[in-house]
């Protein structure tokens, strides 16, 4: 006996708006969804209630229609041809930094597990396996995991929307790994910082390449810098006479701003510019043959390099090592701390740091840093120059007026 057509609207929000589809039964017991639309698209829930009752209708009286009538062929691509799809359709609304994230996470990590199923094979049990096999191999920390099933889900739910799978399997909390509450490191104090420094400048020392490490290194800790706004600035950019750097090009409008350059760090910057060309649209920290340096080569090769050096340094006065991972995001929070440290307001770091909401400067970077005897004093002596930035050594004199004269 046949069963009597029964059906339901369903209703997905996303960041694009609404999208309707119906779920209904045939008469012979077969369950079938089918897409209708998006809200921007003039579809309502109303209307989409609308087309159910006609579905149903249509089925009851045997007429044939669009949506009740078995395809010719039921669309299952492979995850890998819809995967490519959706990257090249958000790819432009994507930054270039996000756009190489997201084709690491999808050709190194998620494509040679799913590439080869079929949508409609893929499981919340394999997407489970995959975690499991990924937290096993131990080449992917809890965020970097947690980010490849992010992807897998927002590529999934966009097969749900179109109607070519029920649900999404990689959807929910219960795919995800727990991740242990992180905070980030920073340097939490003078000596380390002098001795950091220290070591990314014997680096430049030992190495034939073109010094510029100490003074990279310099600037993310005076300055704040992003990695890429560092790597990024030109000479135009950069007023030693005013004592001022400007971040022409960031991740945010908040991120475009004017730094006041500390005296430690004009020390840094007019070594550089004394080897500088002259052309006021040369970076800064510029490779030997003027190119802008590799992102992960500063992270990989000459922070790590800096820092082994600075522990060996730290542990010969029987000081702690530096926290780890140091990266360069760490020199950002030293940055912000320093100034919190020494009492200046809040707003102003923030405006210095880039920063749009203060819960952001206090609640992730403001630390108190570990301070012993007088460590206040030497940490402030560092920034304003009447402490020797080198590792153990005195106070020096007051550092001699700058020139004038300007580049760009």
């Amino acid at each position: 006996m046949a069963r009597p057509a029964t059906g339901q609207v369903i209703e997905r929000s996303g960041k694009r708006g609404r999208t309707f589809a119906i779920r209904f039964t045939l008469p012979s017991g077969e369950r079938r969804q089918a897409r209708l639309g998006k809200e921007s698209d003039g579809w309502t829930r109303r209307r989409a209630e609308e087309e159910l009752q006609a579905v149903l209708a249509d089925m009851r009286r045997g007429r044939p229609n669009d949506l009740a009538s078995p395809p010719t062929s039921l669309p299952d691509p492979m995850f890998a041809a819809f995967a490519y799809e959706w990257f090249e359709r958000v790819r432009g609304e994507l930054r270039p930094n996000t756009v190489a994230d997201y084709d690491w996470q999808l050709v190194r990590h998620v494509l040679p597990w799913f590439g080869g199923l079929p949508l409609s094979a893929i499981t919340s049990q394999q997407v489970d396996r995959w975690r499991q096999a990924k937290v096993r191999e131990g080449k992917l920390g809890t965020t970097s995991i947690n980010k490849c099933l992010t992807r897998i889900a927002q590529i999934l739910e966009v097969a749900v929307e179109y109607g070519l799978i029920d649900r999404n399997p990689a959807k929910g909390k219960n795919r995800r790994l727990k991740a242990a509450k992180y905070r980030g490191t920073f340097l939490d104090g003078a000596d380390a910082i002098a001795a950091l420094l220290d070591a990314a400048g014997e680096l430049d020392a030992h190495l034939r390449s073109q010094p510029y490490r100490r003074a990279l290194l310099a600037t993310l800790v005076f300055a704040g810098l992003r990695i890429d706004e560092a790597l990024s600035l030109k000479w135009r950019h950069v007023s030693l006479p005013a004592r001022t750097l400007r971040v022409a090009q960031s991740k945010t409008d908040a991120g475009e701003r004017v730094i006041d350059v500390v005296p430690a760090l004009v020390d840094e910057l007019l070594s550089m510019r004394a080897r500088a060309s002259g052309d006021p649209d040369a970076l800064v920290f510029a490779t030997a043959t003027g190119g802008k340096h590799s992102a992960s080569n500063v992270r990989n090769r000459l922070l790590a390099s800096a820092v082994e050096g600075a522990n060996a340094k730290l542990a010969k006065v029987d000081r702690p090592p530096l926290p780890e991972p140091l990266t360069p995001h760490s020199l950002r929070r030293t940055y912000v701390s320093i100034p919190l440290t020494l009492g200046e307001p809040v707003p102003y770091v923030m405006e210095q740091a880039g920063h749009t909401d203060s819960q952001v400067t206090l609640g992730i970077y403001a630390r108190v840093m570990r301070r012993s005897e007088g460590d206040r004093e030497r940490l402030r002596g560092l920034v304003d120059g009447t402490v020797s930035a080198r590792f153990g050594a005195d106070r020096v004199s007051e550092p001699e007026d700058i020139e004038t004269a300007d580049v760009g």
